[in-house]
């Protein structure tokens, strides 16, 4: 009988490892608990808790209950009799101690070491609610109160000055930002807090010296918080929100200049389209939307042309200003009415075949898509459907009809690199350039900063951004002007490899816990979650993973 219970002990004990201290009296299994009935060794000296010297002079023993992690899919409870020894020490401040266990009891708690570093792990990656329940599928109760409770009780990791720093800030809700502080060098996140005010940040920087770099945006508050709180520090406006911010101004630009844009497709005759345009706007005329949108486009005309302002008019008739401003600027209702270009599809190729067997007399769409089956068209019923819909109105079919390029679209035709344009972008950009001056000297002026940031060469920013202000373009007069007062970082940012990258992937996983806590996160626990989590994720990564065998 012993030795059975001998063998079961062994076996427990290979399974629980953190039992090899202490002996196993006895086992009990049932359906709802697996029980271990264990006691510490007697002879063996435990350090005081309050000096840590040694003893062996024990003074009574008491039952500790601890759970665990569940053991085949039951809950596992331990109740271990430990020893209350006297401290041989007299100038101790405690008279008595109570023994621990490494690795399976801690001082005032209920749970192993290992449950306990489960649940801190579970809290810092999933939080509350989320945590709880995946606790309850482990077989582990505990209330997503409890779970936060012991989540903020976890310490933060030391926090090392780190030798280059990345400053940005991020959206915590509605108008509210907050900071965010990066270590360029281990990309592990420092501290955040709310708000992005420069004297917040100088304190920060001056409590923490010996900052060499610090990356930043372009924001003014940042570099005001830095000059007072690293003065010494060299400071690198971030090449990615300088290319950013360059783009913007493109595309203002190009909204500018929005009547140039058509110039950018190709030539196309009168012959290619006859009547279909003019039978295309009879037929929105006759619509709802069109009545509605001829109707607002008078009434706005005949407001504005008064003198009066966006505001009022959108006042008066109880719309958006935006709407206004649409409605006022467009020379026809039909500008309003302007739909987006439509996408081509595989049934394109078909459209002829289509319009001559609607005049031949076949005006089933079940038999014409049979009929382009045969042809090789593997597209569904449904758009064969719909393709000769128009027809049975008497319009044309919808064909695909190229529009010209949004503000948005031209600027990102700009200051994409000639050699990763694609073939239509190459045919239609020059069409454009020839055709509007400003636009050819905004694409000059794109490249040769492009040229400067591929080169790492920041010897003609001053004569470019003496051209900036040449060239007659409010962004980018307003955009060199900005530059040049802060001319030595965007220099540096420009140069060096340094930027901030690293913030803008912190501030995406910063967005994710966010989430995850559907936004109830305050600003201290958000700080606790992000900061635990980039090291949680870095002790697991850099544990060495086991060889199969």
């Amino acid at each position: 009988m012993m030795g059975s219970l001998l063998l079961c002990s062994v076996e427990l004990v290979s399974l629980l490892p953190q039992l090899s201290d202490v002996h196993v009296v006895s086992v009990e299994v049932s359906d709802a608990v697996v029980a271990v009935y264990a006691r510490t060794r007697s002879g063996e000296p435990a350090g005081c808790t309050g000096c840590g010297r040694l003893s062996e002079w024990c003074h009574s023993r008491y039952a500790r209950r601890l759970a665990d992690v569940t053991l085949a899919g039951r809950p596992l409870r331990i109740d271990l009799s430990v020893r209350r020894l006297y401290c041989e020490n007299t100038t101790c401040p405690k008279v008595t101690f109570t023994e621990q266990v490494p690795g399976l009891t801690v001082r005032y708690q209920r749970r192993t070491s290992r449950l306990q570093s489960l649940v801190e792990d579970v809290g810092v990656v999933l939080a509350g609610r989320g945590g709880s329940r995946m606790l309850r599928i482990l077989g582990i109760k505990l209330s997503r109160v409890a779970l936060l409770s012991q989540l903020m009780r976890v310490p933060l990791p030391p926090l090392v000055t780190p030798q280059v720093l990345g400053v940005d800030d991020f959206a915590l809700d509605g108008g509210t930002y907050g900071t965010l502080l990066v270590d360029a060098t281990t990309r592990l996140p420092l501290t955040l807090w709310e708000g992005r005010d420069a004297k917040q940040l100088g304190r920060w920087l001056r409590e923490h010296p010996g900052i060499d770099i610090v990356c930043r945006d372009g924001s003014l508050t940042y570099r005001q918080g830095i000059t007072a709180g690293a003065p010494e520090a060299v400071q690198v406006s971030d090449r990615f929100h300088l290319w950013q911010g360059l783009s913007r101004r493109v595309q203002d630009i190009a909204s500018a200049h929005r009547g140039c844009l058509p110039a950018a497709l190709p030539t196309v005759s009168e012959d290619d389209h006859p009547p279909v345009e003019e039978t295309t706007q009879n037929a929105a005329a006759d619509s709802r939307a069109g009545r509605h949108a001829q109707s607002l486009f008078e009434a706005i005309q005949a407001l504005t042309c008064t003198g009066r302002s966006h505001s009022s008019v959108a006042r008066e008739l109880g719309l958006d200003r935006r709407t206004v401003r649409k409605y006022a600027r467009a020379r026809t209702w039909q500008e309003v009415m302007r739909r987006p270009p439509r996408k081509p599809s595989m049934l394109d190729p078909y459209l002829d075949y289509l319009r001559q067997r609607w005049d031949d007399g076949q005006h089933s769409a079940k038999i014409l898509h049979e009929e382009l089956q045969t042809k090789g068209y593997l597209g569904h019923y449904q758009r064969v459907k719909m393709a000769v819909a128009p027809l049975r109105r008497g319009l044309p079919i919808d064909e695909p009809c190229e529009r010209p390029p949004s503000p948005r679209e031209t600027a990102r035709w700009i200051t994409t690199h000639p050699h990763r344009r694609s073939p239509h972008v190459n045919e239609r950009l020059p069409r454009l350039l020839d055709h509007c001056p400003e636009l050819k000297l905004t694409h000059d002026l794109v490249r040769r900063f492009a040229t400067m940031l591929d080169n790492r060469d920041a010897a003609p920013l001053p004569g470019w951004l003496g051209d900036l202000k040449k060239s007659g373009l409010g962004p980018l007069v307003g955009f060199a002007g900005a530059l040049h007062e802060d001319r030595h970082a965007v220099a540096q940012g420009i140069t060096t490899p340094y930027n901030s990258g690293v913030n803008e992937g912190r501030i995406t996983d910063v967005k994710l816990q966010k989430r995850l806590m559907a936004g109830r996160a305050g600003v201290r626990l958000l700080r606790h979650r992000v900061v635990l989590i980039a090291h949680l994720r870095r002790r697991h990564a850099d544990r060495p993973t086991v060889p199969p065998r």
